[in-house]
């Protein structure tokens, strides 16, 4: 096999994007990264330099990644970790926090934390029993907590616009099972960008169109260290074996991954899904719950806080 050289000069390529014709070196990759990320920024209008971002980190190698690059961009941006007490045998949950503290102190950046026992009464594997008994996995639970407690964060804490690591695979991945159903509602909320409304913060995805292995090549070639175990409810979901099949996909066409997702996103522009679905999601009264204040179309509680309270009465 003979020897990659970078081609931006003669050093000896670190990595080869078959999808994009790119070799780099490590310094022109780390460049060539940081440098598309803000193009995605500007393209969709995420946020400017002005603005207070806080970003949700996992301690994975996406989250740190992208908290490493809007840093080294001047972006002013926060982390928060939410601890869901899924630990088990591997202390999955309070590993994965580590990661995060070590990595913010060693850059003097802020990181909060919320630890979902200590402020909910219950971890989110408890929580999850208590709404659906029958099933063995947390995630339809874990998937409302955090997008609960990543809103009120951003709404106590003043921010301008909440930010999620995710990447492109798990972009399609999504966009897959969307359109295998047709579900248009998940189709219209899907986008780089969802504008804030009726009190929900704006949120961003910096890193919408990078695949997973140029940001797990972003972190190693930074030599940013992450927790490498995937969450230990993950084994088996329906996005991995989605996954599977678009990386598939890939291997026999190169790209063909990104084209699916920006030939949706041109679509969704020219709403293809339209007419009907973004006007009656609009028209669903939102009212604030009157326990945390967040808008909820429930008349009273809204699912998160009905959920603790659930929790609170069984103590």
């Amino acid at each position: 096999m003979s020897t990659m050289f970078c081609q931006k000069c003669d050093q000896r390529a670190a990595i080869r994007m078959r999808q994009h014709r790119l070799m780099f070196c490590r310094d022109h990759y780390l460049e060539w990264f940081v440098e598309q990320t803000q193009r995605t920024i500007e393209r969709y209008h995420m946020f400017t330099l002005a603005d207070r971002l806080l970003l949700a980190v996992s301690g994975g190698k996406d989250s740190l990644a992208l908290w490493d690059v809007l840093w080294r961009l001047g972006y002013s941006v926060d982390g928060m970790y939410i601890n869901l007490g899924i630990d088990g045998e591997e202390h999955y949950s309070n590993e994965s926090e580590q990661y995060c503290r070590t990595f913010a102190e060693e850059r003097g950046l802020s990181l909060q934390v919320v630890n979902v026992k200590q402020s909910f009464g219950q971890t989110v594997p408890e929580l999850a029993r208590l709404r659906h008994r029958s099933r063995s996995k947390p995630c339809s639970a874990c998937g409302m907590a955090k997008r609960h407690i990543m809103n009120q964060a951003a709404r106590d804490g003043g921010y301008d616009v909440l930010l999620t690591a995710h990447n492109l695979d798990d972009e399609v991945a999504v966009l897959f099972a969307n359109t295998l159903s047709w579900n248009v509602d998940g189709l219209n909320r899907q986008s780089p960008v969802l504008e804030a409304r009726d009190g929900f913060v704006r949120k961003a995805k910096p890193f919408c169109r990078f695949y997973e292995r140029e940001t797990a090549a972003y972190t190693l070639l930074r030599g940013i260290e992450y927790i490498e175990e995937e969450c230990p409810f993950a084994t088996g979901s329906k996005q991995i074996i989605y996954k599977e099949i678009l990386n598939k996909l890939e291997e026999e066409h190169p790209g063909i991954k990104l084209h699916y997702y920006v030939s949706f996103l041109k679509a969704r522009q020219q709403q293809v899904f339209q007419p009907g679905a973004a006007e009656k999601v609009s028209e669903l009264e939102l009212r604030p719950c009157p326990s945390c204040g967040q808008p909820t179309t429930n008349q009273g509680l809204c699912a998160f806080c009905t959920l603790v309270s659930k929790a609170q009465a069984t103590k």
